[in-house]
């Protein structure tokens, strides 16, 4: 097998396995809680297997995920490219109100204290000294892009983080943050369910030479292929809701599998697998976040970074999708 694909950050120096570990689920919240031991398992299997690409938030679980992260990494953080975000806050109730966790209210706040205040927080429950890529998570309207950026550049001069980057962003934000001084990256949805930023971000992005992260590649475990018509989400799982897990788009995503599965077969890979060396190959995607929660899981994510998909096979994949989710809800 070939050696795990790594690219640049744009314009930053740092090289970074092109999958990445996301820890939404780690967390907990929103995925029907979590178990800490073999999280961390999974983050150091992701890194023996060739990972050097950690995205967590604090968000996910009021900091839980960058804890967990912080011990699993720890004496191997010169091993990782950590990723972390501002901008989602519950220390205060300035900017616009997004959801409650925890029987907190969380804002969208990016304004200099706040990001500040999270980082300091942030470096202290990862255990570091310094985080590689910091991102703002959600945009706040109520703060001028260009003082948001002001305050990230600080923080950057001080040695705090190394680069700097937006998540869910629109294309005028996009183009604030590139009038402002410009990013390393963005950080966006995106699978063969949802290819919204092929017209948005990643043509702009291509021509501004802005890496461009791609998180729920797998659409949130769909697009494993192990998700049939009759399994149950409970809880709090986000999934039991989500229009993506209908019966019909099932049906169309066991279709797409057809196509996948022979193809999977002859690299003696999993379709899983499959779909993150096929989204990796999309023009302009630069990296693949894939979420872990046991160390299975993290190793058959980073061997597919050392998939190669033929032109050929592309091809027939990409057509497949075309035929079987482009009218699938997104």
């Amino acid at each position: 097998m070939t050696q795990m694909l790594m690219r640049e950050i744009a314009g930053s120096g740092i090289q970074a396995s092109a999958v990445g570990l996301g820890t939404w689920a780690i967390g907990g919240w929103m995925w029907g809680g979590t178990d800490d031991a073999a999280a961390e398992d999974a983050i150091r299997a992701g890194l023996d297997a060739g990972i050097t690409l950690i995205d967590t938030a604090p968000a996910y679980g009021l900091g839980h995920a960058e804890e967990v992260v912080g011990r699993a990494i720890k004496g191997r953080r010169d091993q990782v490219v950590l990723a972390t975000k501002c901008g989602l806050v519950w220390h205060s109730t300035r900017g616009p109100y997004f959801f409650s966790q925890g029987g907190l209210p969380v804002h969208r706040d990016l304004s200099p204290a706040a990001i500040r205040h999270e980082v300091e927080q942030s470096l202290q429950r990862l255990g570091t000294d310094r985080i590689d890529l910091y991102i703002t998570h959600w945009q706040d309207a109520t703060t001028p892009v260009a003082e948001t950026v002001e305050a990230l550049k600080a923080l950057q001069a001080e040695g705090k983080i190394l680069a700097f980057a937006a998540s869910n962003t629109s294309p005028d934000d996009l183009a604030a943050y590139r009038a402002a001084g410009g990013i390393a990256a963005v950080q966006e949805e995106y699978s063969m369910l949802a290819r919204r930023i092929e017209q948005t971000h990643l043509p702009l992005c291509r021509d501004a030479g802005i890496s461009v992260m791609g998180y729920s590649v797998l659409a949130l475990g769909l697009l494993s292929g192990r998700i049939g018509a009759d399994r149950v989400f409970a809880g709090d799982d986000q999934r039991k809701d989500d229009p993506r897990f209908s019966t019909d788009n099932r049906m169309r995503v066991d279709r797409l599998m057809e196509t996948i599965r022979p193809i999977a077969a002859q690299h003696a890979a999993s379709p899983a697998q499959i779909v993150i060396a096929w989204t990796l190959a999309q023009p302009g995607l630069t990296f693949a976040l894939c979420g872990a929660r046991n160390p299975t899981q993290a190793r058959e994510n980073a061997e597919a970074g050392c998939l190669r998909l033929t032109s050929a096979e592309l091809d027939n994949i990409s057509r497949a999708v075309a035929r079987n989710l482009d009218t699938a809800a997104a």
